[in-house]
């Protein structure tokens, strides 16, 4: 191996928990009280009376963050953060670590595919796919900084100035006075709580298109809570307030669903995406148009090698992606893509109206929104620095 190849041999990989509060890739472990865990939101969970009012008695934050670290021989590191706590630890540590150690971190295609394939007999979706694309994400975060690049120029450029915004939270009226170009607001109720409940879900409608006036665009997250009949009546009702898109109303492998709805309610755009995984999960969804947007989450589906086969699959159907959250991790793609017209901020604000990091304390250095818009900062890889004190980390799963 020749020393500018040795610059680039992957000398050790290292997965942690975080012990530090409400930081890091799990959007999902809050402290009581947060709107994202404790407020009323349709879910799978809704038809048990007993889970209706809080996702966290359910379970939603169990597997917790997870900080991956890859390292080179001349000790230049790469860091990302995910979902999937402990369990993505054992996996990135006792599995994933024989392909990676040694190997040249320019490979992202062999290395992401190596994984894939060895974890396929247990994997392909789910826990394995959380580990990879955290995995994944250090590695184009380590290779920007050895190459002295941010992630997005090493991925075709900027196609646009800055990149427009939609924030989801409990209060677009909030969104709109802080500059966002649009607000998603989660469904309170599902198919369980009956005709009255869908009567409330469509007055609740109502009253967030009165507080935001009739130009904002206004979209609705379903969460996987709803069955096709249920999310043809919603459609129906709240089609009066011109719904910018209903999200993820389905189990996600429910493809002839999707294709009902988008028959039924052409009027209005139906997205999903959000809990779908590689490209072979999103081929019958984009090859079929059973959805208008997909929304995969580059910290679950793959990790942005992936993220990138999965955008060229939809944009050979002029299908927008809209990626789910993932903070820096999406922005970075989102400026390089003529169909991602514009992402998602989630307000992890406590209340869901202060403007905060995604990944909380976990980075020094997180860039914020800005009037609603955002530019991924010129600082190597994803111009993420890691507070390794603040994080509290613990490597559960050190090499033998």
């Amino acid at each position: 191996m020749t020393r500018a190849a040795d610059r680039f041999r992957i000398a050790d990989v290292r997965a942690f928990v975080v012990g530090g509060g409400d930081i890091g890739g799990d959007y999902h472990r809050r402290s009581g009280g947060h709107w994202i865990t404790d407020t009323l939101i349709a879910n799978p969970m809704s038809v048990y009376p007993h889970y209706r009012t809080s996702r966290t008695e359910w379970g939603i934050g169990v597997l917790g963050s997870v900080v991956v670290e890859v390292e080179t021989a001349d000790g230049t590191i790469g860091v990302a953060t995910g979902m999937g706590g402990e369990p993505a630890c054992f996996l990135i540590e006792r599995h994933f670590r024989r392909f990676l150690v040694g190997a040249d971190a320019r490979d992202t295609a062999r290395l992401w595919d190596q994984m894939f394939r060895a974890s396929m007999f247990y994997g392909r979706k789910g826990l394995p796919l959380t580990a990879i694309s955290a995995v994944d994400l250090a590695l184009w975060d380590l290779l920007g900084r050895l190459r002295d690049e941010p992630v997005y120029r090493m991925i075709g450029g900027a196609v646009r100035d800055e990149l427009p915004l939609y924030c989801t939270g409990p209060d677009p009226a909030n969104a709109k006075a802080q500059g966002f170009w649009g607000g998603k607001v989660p469904l309170p109720e599902g198919p369980g709580d009956g005709p009255a409940g869908l009567r409330r879900n469509i007055d609740y409608i109502a009253a967030m298109r009165e507080a935001v006036g009739p130009d904002f665009p206004l979209m609705i997250d379903c969460y996987m809570a709803l069955d096709v009949p249920y999310a043809i009546d919603l459609a129906n009702g709240v089609r009066p307030f011109g719904v910018y898109w209903i999200e993820e109303v389905l189990h996600p492998d429910d493809f002839d669903g999707h294709r009902a709805l988008k028959a039924a309610c052409p009027w209005v755009r139906w997205t999903t995406g959000e809990h779908e995984y590689t490209r072979y999960g999103f081929r019958n969804l984009i090859v079929n148009r059973a959805v208008d947007i997909v929304q995969p989450d580059v910290m679950w589906c793959g990790g942005l090698t992936e993220l990138i086969r999965i955008a060229a699959l939809a944009n050979a159907f002029d299908i927008p992606v809209v990626p789910h959250g993932s903070g820096a991790y999406s922005y970075h793609f989102g400026i390089t893509q003529p169909q991602a017209p514009f992402a998602e901020y989630i307000n992890i604000s406590p209340s869901g109206r202060e403007i905060v990091p995604v990944f909380g304390a976990l980075f020094t250095d997180e860039a914020l929104p800005e009037a609603g818009r955002i530019r991924p900062p010129d600082a190597p890889g994803f111009g993420l620095t890691l507070d390794r004190d603040g994080a509290a980390l613990h490597r559960p799963y050190p090499p033998d």
